[in-house]
């Protein structure tokens, strides 16, 4: 049985303060954010946003308090990352987590990809 096409994402919340500068940082490394409620996966995509900020926080025990109000996203890997069906390569972890480090006192997440459903990305013409 072979699994759904999927999207290799880290979910992530950050502060509004910094969500455009965090952005712009990923885009520069091929790395994608996805905020939850608009990434067109569920049909009421700002209850999902509420429902996974809250797990997160909430499965913390205070630790992540001060992130209750922040913004759920996911976190995708572009194209230069991937090698057809192949796994992702450490490279691209690696990456991805480097990327976060600067922003560190304004993002939360725990280490480790989960899957959701193909984020559609429009793609220009060459």
């Amino acid at each position: 049985m072979r699994r759904r096409p999927h999207e290799n994402v880290l979910t992530v919340l950050v502060d509004p303060a910094v969500l455009h500068d965090l952005e712009l940082e990923l885009v520069g490394r091929d790395l994608w954010l996805w905020p939850v409620r608009t990434a067109g996966v569920y049909r009421d995509g700002a209850q999902a946003a509420r429902v996974i900020r809250r797990r997160m926080v909430e499965a913390r025990r205070g630790a992540w308090d001060d992130a209750a109000r922040w913004v759920p996203v996911w976190i995708a890997f572009g194209d230069t990352w991937r090698r057809g069906v192949d796994p992702l390569p450490w490279a691209a972890h690696a990456e991805l987590y480097d990327a976060l480090t600067p922003f560190a006192p304004h993002v939360r997440y725990r280490k480790g990809l989960a899957g959701v459903p193909r984020l559609r990305v429009a793609r220009e013409a060459a």
